[in-house]
């Protein structure tokens, strides 16, 4: 089958599976906190050596990105901070009397939002708080908007130990930006990578996205060879996610501006083939890494993760989300904090955990996730015994249309299957097949 007829027939909402089950089919009415911490200290004890992630979510903005899916606030009053931060430390002191300890922290991720809406000296005091001198941690990145970020942000924050920054781009199209309301120019970003650089920064990472509106395919050609020629470390080429039912601020355009079906596929594809033939190795799902990189590094020697963060090339059992909206993840459970500032801060002030839902995973769900996770982070899964009869009924177009193969009792994606691997993936959600949503949950697949 061609590749527009393929496109016609799998360009169908999916879900982006940094977890499963995905979000929407969580088992909120059975969950409670209690479970959780049972979980999560069961975790603990299991794997107290090897460490825990956190992820720190800082989500105010001084402008509405209107293309953004973040969980976001938007304010210029940067008095904001201070009771933001002191909100932040509390909730981690709550989670190191629940552990008995301050645990080992292996990875540090500051997103958002924006981080560096915040000022530097306050970064410095969140971290120092959490973790004392970071510069123990084997990882720690933090989200950077080219617009706000200065070299005492990258000085600040390199001295504490963070050595990778990874900078929204999006598009560099001047008519793009003006109708998503994000502005940023090259020579900024220009301007922070070789100050970036010039400090000791090991790995820089520049968030892309196909299919935004007004986005052309000249445009985007003139954007990645901007970026090309800056040679960032890890590029993430993301599909924009259209979902004004959940984001209205995605309704100050429509949808005539924005290109779908074959469209939105030749961008993709265009864009996808420049990185490659610019020497970038295509790493999972959207991901793009030079050789160089530890990302590329980790998918070679088949240590590649996939979480709420994305992809990581070091695995951590324990992922612990800090702020407003946060996920956290024990192995066998997830947990998901308050998705409003008022919620969250007034949920620590009482002295109580701003979790506000979540759902524990089953002997079923672990076995379904490891294979998920075995597809989007190895391109292939296999199983004990045969593939059970209702996956492969669920494949057989996929395996009919070349873009799946499977040999005994391994699954493995074709080069073409790469493209559409959240349809793949798709076949082994059970939660999904079980429940099939009466509306869209989720972004077009491709």
């Amino acid at each position: 089958m061609d590749t527009v007829s393929l496109l016609r027939k799998y360009n169908v909402a999916a879900p982006r599976y940094t977890s499963y089950p995905t979000v929407p089919y969580w088992e909120n009415e059975t969950f409670s906190q209690q479970q959780w911490f049972d979980q999560l200290l069961k975790s603990y004890a299991n794997n107290q050596e090897e460490g825990i992630s956190l992820y720190i979510h800082l989500p105010f903005c001084e402008h509405l990105c209107t293309y953004c899916g973040c969980n976001t606030r938007i304010t210029k009053n940067h008095g904001v901070e201070l009771p933001y931060i002191a909100a932040l430390i509390k909730e981690w002191e709550m989670y190191c009397a629940v552990l008995g300890e301050r645990p080992k922290i292996k990875e540090i991720h500051l997103g958002g939002g924006t981080p560096t809406f915040f000022s530097p000296a306050n970064l410095e005091r969140l971290i120092d708080a959490i973790a004392g001198k970071a510069g123990e941690m084997t990882e720690c990145s933090f989200e950077g908007h080219p617009d706000n970020t200065t070299p005492d942000h990258l000085d600040t924050l390199h001295r504490l130990g963070f050595r990778r920054l990874s900078l929204g781009i999006q598009d560099f199209d001047p008519k793009v930006q003006l109708m998503i309301n994000r502005f940023q120019t090259t020579q900024q970003v220009i301007n922070i990578v070789h100050d970036a650089r010039a400090i000791g920064y090991q790995s820089i990472n520049f968030d892309l996205i196909y299919g935004l509106p007004g986005q052309t395919l000249e445009g985007l050609i003139q954007t990645i060879t901007e970026v090309i020629a800056m040679r960032p470390d890890r590029i993430a080429f993301y599909s924009y996610a259209h979902v004004p039912w959940l984001k209205p601020g995605q309704r100050h355009f429509t949808e005539k501006d924005i290109p779908v079906g074959e469209e939105k596929f030749r961008l993709y594809r265009t864009g996808r083939n420049l990185l490659l033939e610019a020497g970038y190795e295509e790493i999972g799902m959207d991901h793009f890494a030079l050789k160089s990189d530890q990302l590329y590094q980790a998918s070679q020697n088949h240590q590649l993760h996939r979480n709420f963060m994305g992809y990581t090339h070091q695995y951590t059992p324990i992922l612990i989300g800090l702020g407003v909206s946060s996920i956290s993840d024990c192995q066998g459970a997830f947990a998901q904090n308050a998705k409003t500032v008022e919620g969250y801060l007034q949920q620590l002030e009482n002295g109580c955990f701003p979790i506000e839902k979540g759902h524990i995973l089953n002997e079923r769900d672990l076995y379904i996730r490891q294979h998920i996770l075995n597809l989007m982070c190895k391109n292939a899964t296999r199983f004990d015994g045969e593939v059970p009869a209702m996956l492969l009924q669920r494949l057989e177009p996929l395996i009919d249309d070349r873009l799946v193969a499977i040999t005994g009792n391994e699954i493995r994606l074709a080069t073409e299957g790469k493209s559409f691997i959240r349809n793949v993936c798709m076949a082994f959600d059970e939660r999904l097949w079980q429940k099939q949503p009466a509306t869209t949950l989720f972004s077009s697949a491709v």
